[in-house]
């Protein structure tokens, strides 16, 4: 990692923090933190469990607690328990909690208008859209790639959007049950592994490696979410399941696509796969893809 671009990121930050006015004690003239003011904002019109809270900002449940008790005492939110289990908190705003944030959403406003203010229409261009970059880069680091059992409910929620996917663009639909298969267990180990890629706790990607040989895999279940696109997901899933091929002892992966997935096609072309002749009977496929690694 190059020094200068740590000592950039660190300029970055302080003059963020200092221009939004995140170290002040009344965050927008408003007598309450920062951290306060974005619980209020995350809360929103419909309320939400304090559990998922907590998972969308990454703070400390203890943290968490103390700034709703804080805002519980101001009359700006209620909590109870979702559906009448106990283990379920829901916090919810108040009306005085709701004019509270719509104030906020006013004060926000005029506060990204005096980022843009000072500068020419050229210039506001640029810095709007080098935020859109850095936005889109942040959250391309924020995303969590990791091993996880193919019969979670995440994996399985991954998959079956991925298969509504399909099922729209392929001209035939597709039913996975006329698919080669992939099931949960060729998806266990040591018959096969399953990565999920997920962000703010939801799953955005997936992709299996299937055990079918000695010193071979197939790639499977490769997707992401089309709001996810274009963050590199799909390259990270790929790069791990191939590293999990390498450690287990794999010389040789396949995969499969169709032609409407043009994107797919070129993707693997980018990651060292060549066409080869077809190895299988897939019923959807019009490609067929081979890497010795």
């Amino acid at each position: 990692m190059e020094k200068e671009h740590i000592a950039q990121v660190r300029r970055f930050s302080r003059a963020v923090t200092q221009h939004v006015g995140a170290l002040e004690d009344s965050y927008l003239q408003r007598g309450r933190p920062l951290g306060e003011a974005r619980l209020i904002h995350e809360i929103g019109e419909k309320g939400i469990d304090v559990r998922l809270l907590r998972e969308r900002l990454k703070l400390d449940s203890g943290y968490v607690s103390r700034l709703l008790r804080s805002l519980e005492g101001q009359g700006l939110i209620a909590t109870d328990h979702g559906g009448g289990d106990r283990r379920v908190r829901r916090v919810a705003l108040t009306p005085k909690g709701r004019a509270e944030r719509a104030t906020y959403d006013t004060l926000s406003d005029q506060l990204a208008m005096s980022f843009l203010m000072p500068l020419g229409p050229s210039q506001r261009v640029r810095l709007v859209e080098a935020m859109a970059e850095v936005e889109r880069l942040l959250r391309a680091g924020s995303v969590e790639v990791n091993f996880k059992a193919a019969a979670s409910p995440a994996a399985q929620a991954c998959l079956a959007r991925y298969f509504s996917e399909l099922a729209t663009r392929f001209d035939t639909g597709f039913d996975p049950d006329r698919s080669n298969s992939a099931t949960v267990a060729e998806m266990t180990p040591p018959a096969g592994y399953f990565v999920l890629a997920e962000f703010d706790g939801a799953p955005v990607g997936c992709g299996a490696l299937k055990v079918t040989g000695a010193s071979t895999g197939e790639i499977k279940r490769m997707w992401t979410a089309p709001d996810a696109r274009g963050l590199g997901i799909a390259r990270r899933v790929l790069r791990a399941l191939e590293a999990k091929a390498r450690e287990i002892g794999l010389g040789t992966l396949r995969l499969e696509t169709n032609r409407v997935l043009l994107e797919a096609q070129t993707f693997y072309r980018s990651e060292g796969y060549r066409e080869v002749a077809a190895f299988n009977a897939e019923p959807y496929a019009d490609h067929w893809f081979e890497k010795q690694i």
